[in-house]
């Protein structure tokens, strides 16, 4: 899954499954178009209109965190 702001599929649209791979690009420049053409599917974090996009680092850990969370790896942590 790639996660671009170019996308209009939510990531709390997006059905995770062990084994995913969340690719991620630069700030500035995102991911080549070779790469974002061979994921299965692109996804984007809903924001507010007129908000600025989330710093990379941040998106990813959200992205994550709901990935990690729909395939239950959340279960038993304290």
């Amino acid at each position: 899954m790639l996660l671009t702001t170019k996308s209009s599929a939510s990531v709390y649209a997006a059905a995770f499954q062990p084994g995913d791979v969340l690719m991620l690009g630069r700030e500035s420049a995102g991911v080549p178009d070779s790469v974002a053409a061979e994921a299965d599917l692109a996804i984007r974090i809903p924001m507010q209109p007129g908000m600025r996009s989330l710093n990379v680092a941040v998106a990813g850990a959200l992205v994550l965190g709901e990935a990690l969370r729909q395939t239950g790896h959340f279960s038993g942590l304290s």
